[in-house]
């Protein structure tokens, strides 16, 4: 004690905050100097699955959907946008099919396009197996999605008879070896353009999509796109296109442009308000129509009632058509129902020994 008064020490609560400052102090200087010990962890990104899709070629046509996604497990090697079919120089043939001839492609920049050939010849014509006629009621079936799974392909083509008409979609890499395939078996192709529907994207045909409203220049390029992919078909068929099939103004000239090429439009009938009788008509492409949908219920009971109906509109218009898919009961029981065709009175003909032309 000094002069009456009591010495006392640093308070503790200010030696506690005095700790705390130089230690924040020390963790400072060492973030500095050693840098930030969590700078280097890694970082983990999460993609968002999209709506599902047939296909994921890259989408390079202007205003065309931009969304992509991986194919599925057991579809074919894609087909990529930049590689374009090799150029067709002399005839090829599957068996005793035609499958491609120089006389009746244009060789372009993105692949061999098909034409009109000097002496007048189609595509249509040349690539159409014989008709039969005599007289019997037509029915034709058209079954569409082939291309994009290797398995789904190769059921079809083992189990459908021969005169059904084959629909192919154009992203997978291997297609022409499909179609010559189908082409020796006998069977008629067609080509699956896709199309807007109604509901897209949530619906997505795929890259080049034709699209209401795109503009003539636009879809057209489009179209030349999905025409250049492989050879051997008579004509095009519809890949969705609800939306697409009602707009006449955006479907004619489309339809224009495969009538000057010598292909026939086969109108596989998902669109509920079709414009394309009408814009047919106008500019005299050959054209035919499906009457029914064969398999929109997938049961053997529907389809074989479906497949009778088509009999009884053949019966009494001289032709029908009916369209699916490559579903394994749809292979099944058009197997089936064929087999017994001919003795009811019917003869199983493809696509093109329907159609009608205006002009």
């Amino acid at each position: 004690m000094i002069g009456g008064a009591t010495r006392r020490g640093p308070h503790p609560l200010a030696l506690s905050y005095l700790a705390l400052f130089a230690a924040l102090i020390v963790l400072a200087a060492g973030v500095s100097f050693l840098g930030d010990p969590h700078a280097g962890d890694p970082v983990v990104m999460v993609a968002l699955p999209g709506p599902s899709q047939p296909h994921s070629a890259q989408q390079t046509a202007p205003s065309a959907p931009t969304q992509q996604a991986r194919p599925p497990a057991a579809a074919t090697q894609l087909l990529p946008t930049d590689s374009p079919p090799q150029k067709i120089t002399q005839q090829v043939y599957a068996g005793g099919a035609l499958v491609a001839d120089p006389a009746l492609v244009e060789n372009t920049p993105v692949g061999p396009l098909p034409r009109i050939a000097d002496d007048g010849t189609t595509p249509m014509r040349a690539y159409a197996p014989a008709a039969i006629s005599d007289g019997r009621p037509r029915i034709a079936i058209v079954i569409g999605g082939l291309g994009i799974s290797a398995k789904a392909t190769e059921a079809a083509l083992k189990g459908l008879p021969s005169g059904v008409t084959l629909a192919f979609a154009p992203y997978a890499a291997d297609t022409q070896r499909w179609v010559a395939q189908a082409r020796k078996q006998g069977h008629e192709v067609l080509l699956e353009i896709p199309m807007e529907p109604y509901d897209f994207p949530d619906s997505d045909p795929g890259p080049h999509t034709l699209r209401s409203g795109a503009g003539e220049d636009s879809n057209t390029e489009r179209m030349v796109w999905a025409l250049t992919r492989f050879s051997g078909y008579a004509g095009v068929t519809n890949l969705l296109g609800g939306r697409f099939m009602a707009d006449a103004s955006s479907l004619e000239p489309m339809l224009t442009y495969l009538a000057r090429r010598g292909l026939m439009f086969y109108d596989n009938g998902v669109a509920t308000h079709s414009a394309a009788p009408d814009v047919a008509s106008r500019v005299g492409v050959a054209f035919a129509q499906s009457d029914s949908t064969i398999d929109k219920i997938q049961t053997a009971m529907e389809i074989d009632r479906k497949l009778s109906a088509l009999e009884a509109q053949a019966r009494a218009n001289g032709s029908a058509a009916g369209s699916g898919q490559i579903y394994p009961v749809t292979i099944e029981r058009v197997k089936s129902w064929a087999q017994g065709l001919s003795g009811r009175g019917f003869v199983l003909a493809p696509a093109s020994a329907i159609v009608t032309q205006s002009k």
